[in-house]
């Protein structure tokens, strides 16, 4: 019986070490909210399903593509197909490819000044963010309030200087998207990204003096470099990523201020 149970506990052992070994381990950049707050939701499911998930934390929009491109991470879950499209302009070696749509942060503008868009005065300052995906986002939010016309109004791109008539000569300021939350009281209006509101403990849809719709198209989704696409590990990550369970945790958690994409 001694030697019948050394051998089931060796048996035990291997099989343990197998399985230690089986488990893949898949990084992914984020930045804090709601992202890795997601990510931390599903980690243990993964765990279930052999993906030991690493969550690496960024706060600025620069680092995640970066590290992924530069193979430091396995993916990335932070940015916009217009995001990314700004990016890979820049970075034209990028190949990274979209995996799938998990959920929407309605852009919305705050202030500390006023209460009601029509109380923003003549002159006024306007920080928005300052690469290109972002800054045609605000400008095309601030021209569906009449505030603005833009020359081509579909320009997801579009800058300061597509603006055709600026009726109340509003100041646009360019600056970092992180850094916006931190100058609403040296602006007018500025517009900010939901996760950097989240961040600042402001609530979107209560706090913004205006917000996009639920169906805005700039919907939030898994990246990965191209030849890791079919990776299984990324499959399982963007099938936990997309279950009823996540759709009720974001539902319940952020309350409208982020909204699911499936």
């Amino acid at each position: 019986m001694s030697l019948k149970r050394t051998l089931l506990s060796l048996a035990f052992g291997l099989g343990v070490a197998t399985a230690a070994q089986a488990a893949e381990t898949l990084t992914v950049a984020v930045n804090p909210v709601p992202h890795a707050e997601i990510l931390e939701f599903i980690k243990p499911q993964l765990a279930k399903e052999g993906v030991d998930l690493k969550i690496k934390v960024f706060t600025d929009y620069i680092q995640p593509d970066r590290q992924t491109d530069q193979k430091q991470v396995d993916a990335n879950y932070f940015q916009t197909k217009p995001y990314y499209a700004s990016y890979k302009k820049s970075n034209p070696s990028s190949d990274q490819v979209p995996v799938v749509a998990v959920h929407v942060e309605p852009f919305g503008a705050y202030s500390q000044k006023i209460k009601d868009i029509k109380e923003l005065k003549d002159g006024a300052t306007v920080a928005i963010p300052n690469d290109p995906s972002n800054s045609g986002r605000a400008l095309l939010l601030i021209a569906k309030q009449g505030l603005i016309t833009l020359k081509d109004p579909s320009n997801v791109t579009a800058t300061p200087r597509d603006i055709v008539e600026n009726p109340k000569h509003l100041k646009f300021k360019e600056l970092e998207a992180a850094t916006l939350p931190r100058v609403l009281n040296q602006v007018d209006l500025a517009l900010i990204n939901a996760n950097y509101a989240l961040e600042a403990k402001l609530v979107p849809t209560k706090d913004a003096i205006f917000i996009e719709s639920g169906e805005s198209p700039y919907a939030n989704l898994l990246y990965t470099r191209a030849d890791k696409a079919n990776d299984p590990a990324i499959q399982k990550l963007a099938k936990a990523l997309t279950t009823p369970e996540v759709k009720q945790f974001i539902e319940k958690k952020y309350q409208g201020a982020v909204v699911p994409a499936f």
